[in-house]
């Protein structure tokens, strides 16, 4: 089978329409906040890997802990002739463990709201995984979108790894999971990764490396935005801000003003206050039963949990039928 081309993508005129608008809503806004999705440039993209192998971020080497012992047990739950379609793929890395042992999977659809690197990393699959059909899609998983229609009646297996579930706000969690229903239909599976409540000092030392690439990644968004909306923010200017709010458990991230300024972003006069915030990312934490109970409203049922005490892989099932969460 062939590797597909990318489809869907959209036009990069729309793209840059989309990161102005969104950029601009954010700073005028009260408090400030840019959507997260536009930390991954490609640099941002490089930086969020270094991240991903510091000593200090458990996330993903606990979850790649858990995909590499309990591959076939997920995998015996897909069912036959399925397709999986991971949610915000950037490499296949952790789908590939998946891949590695599920003879099931018949086709690969990977979605990302970048297409820069998925028609490579789609090539390199073909060749490992000769037997796998490959249709790279560019779409933003937030919103709702169509797979390729030649594989839309195969039965479906959803995958979204890395605890990006976190960086929803709730309501969004919960709409993600009825989109993700609806997309994939009933008696499909889900299997998502979900990073667990756990004390704040490790939280905290997660997202405030002693080497700095959280901050550097933080901050190159205000990098891209220079770059790409003719901006003239001084990054001296801002600090990087890492804090665990216990109330609403979540990680905040922040670009904090050292001083009193006005940055152009696109035209526009953004005034900012000392110490203001631009609020650049929220990683929610769970626990099991908490967010069981999340999906649940949504339509999905438990099938089985995987956890080391720090982190958690779930899978569900879409029934279709919502319960009050």
């Amino acid at each position: 089978m062939s590797v597909q081309p990318i489809i869907h993508a959209p036009e990069p005129s729309q793209v840059a329409e989309a990161f102005v608008a969104d950029v601009l809503a954010g700073l005028t806004a009260k408090p400030k906040q840019i959507p997260p999705k536009y930390f991954y440039d490609a640099a941002g993209s490089a930086l969020f890997e270094r991240i991903t192998e510091l000593r200090e971020y458990y996330p993903t080497r606990c979850e790649l802990a858990l995909l590499r012992s309990f591959a076939p047990a997920i995998a015996s739950l897909f069912p036959p002739h399925c397709v999986l379609i991971e949610f915000g793929s950037g490499s296949s890395r952790k789908a590939r463990i998946l891949l590695g042992v599920a003879a099931t999977v018949e086709a690969y659809v990977p979605v990302d709201i970048s297409g820069e690197s998925m028609q490579q990393d789609a090539a390199q699959l073909r060749r490992d995984f000769p037997h796998l059909a490959v249709h790279p899609l560019v779409a933003d998983i937030t919103q709702k979108f169509d797979i390729p229609p030649a594989i839309a009646a195969a039965p479906k297996v959803g995958f979204f790894p890395g605890s990006t579930i976190g960086n929803f706000e709730p309501h969004e969690a919960a709409r993600f999971l009825r989109n993700a229903g609806e997309l994939l239909g009933v008696g499909s599976v889900l299997v998502i990764g979900v990073d667990l409540v756990k004390d704040a000092k490790t939280l905290c030392a997660a997202y405030n490396d002693t080497e700095g690439v959280t901050a550097k990644f933080n901050l190159n968004l205000l990098t891209r935005i220079n770059r790409e909306l003719s901006a003239d923010f001084d990054l001296s200017a801002f600090e990087h801000h890492a804090l665990y709010n216990s109330d609403l458990r979540r990680i905040e991230m922040h670009l904090a003003s050292t001083k009193r300024q006005k940055v152009r972003v696109s035209g526009t006069s953004i005034a900012f206050r000392a110490g203001e915030t631009i609020h650049t990312e929220n990683s929610y934490k769970y626990t099991i039963d908490g967010f069981q109970a999340l999906a649940r409203g949504m339509g999905w049922s438990p099938l089985k949990s995987w956890s080391d005490g720090l982190f958690a892989v779930l899978a569900l099932t879409y029934d279709g039928t919502a319960e009050a969460a």
